[in-house]
């Protein structure tokens, strides 16, 4: 489903990706790691089309996305989802109002619908009673739920997630991961998950790509990825 071939990409002459290739599979999981500063959130906007490489290409489906305009590119975009590191939500507008708004902005449905899906959504990742209040006034954990909500109302097809748990306690870092992974089970999307949480999400992925200095040093399951001998890759692996 997501192929990215060769893609490279430089900000200000500052090289980050230098060629990264690899290939998640529909209804697959992996896990996106790496240091800080080794390209990670990069490379997840350039497969939701929020960047253009310099060179390579990132294909949905055959596509590729850099040359989708206009209601192609709208058709992609329906078809994903993308939980921002910080959530992202409208600091104006209430819990509710945030996750019904892909629907009212995309869809023809009418609010007694809306409602409906909305309340489902909010049920599905523990929040439901919440929904008249503010991000101001809920926990960074419920603020990532609640945009998971939003990413998740419209049952896309493919989820990207910016580091999901960044912010949060472990306990609640660990709760962000359990939900993810119960939303895959219910959904069965194809999901990239960019991460720090080392080994923890191993447990919920398929496989792990891992990036070093711009280049894909690893693309493995998690046991390999535990078992091998690249002084890099263990090091990284042990903290």
């Amino acid at each position: 489903m997501i192929r990215v071939e060769n893609l490279h990409k430089s900000f200000d002459g500052n090289q980050v990706l230098k060629g990264v290739s690899f290939e998640v599979e529909p209804g697959e999981v992996v896990a996106l790691v790496g240091g800080s500063g080794t390209g990670k959130s990069v490379l997840l906007k350039h497969i939701a089309g929020l960047l253009e490489p310099d060179k390579g290409r990132v294909l949905v489906d055959g596509k590729e996305v850099a040359r989708l305009k206009g209601r192609e590119l709208l058709k992609l975009r329906e078809r994903l989802g993308f939980l921002f590191q910080g959530g992202a939500l409208f600091d104006s507008m209430t819990v509710y109002e945030n996750v019904a708004f892909p629907l009212k902005e995309k869809t023809k449905l009418k609010e007694p619908e809306i409602r409906k899906r909305v309340r489902q959504e909010l049920e599905n990742v523990g929040l439901l009673g919440s929904e008249e209040k503010y991000p101001s006034q809920i926990s960074g954990g419920m603020v990532k739920r609640a945009a998971l909500a939003r990413a998740l109302i419209q049952e896309p097809e493919i989820m990207l997630f910016d580091e999901p748990t960044t912010g949060l306690d472990p306990v609640i870092g660990h709760a962000i991961l359990e939900l993810i992974h119960n939303c895959h089970k219910r959904l069965s999307f194809t999901g990239i998950i960019v991460t720090h949480e080392i080994p923890k999400i191993f447990a919920y992925v398929n496989r792990v790509l891992m990036l070093h200095k711009g280049e894909l040093r690893a693309d493995a399951t998690p046991e390999e990825l535990l078992s091998s001998e690249d002084p890099v890759i263990r090091a990284f692996v042990r903290g």
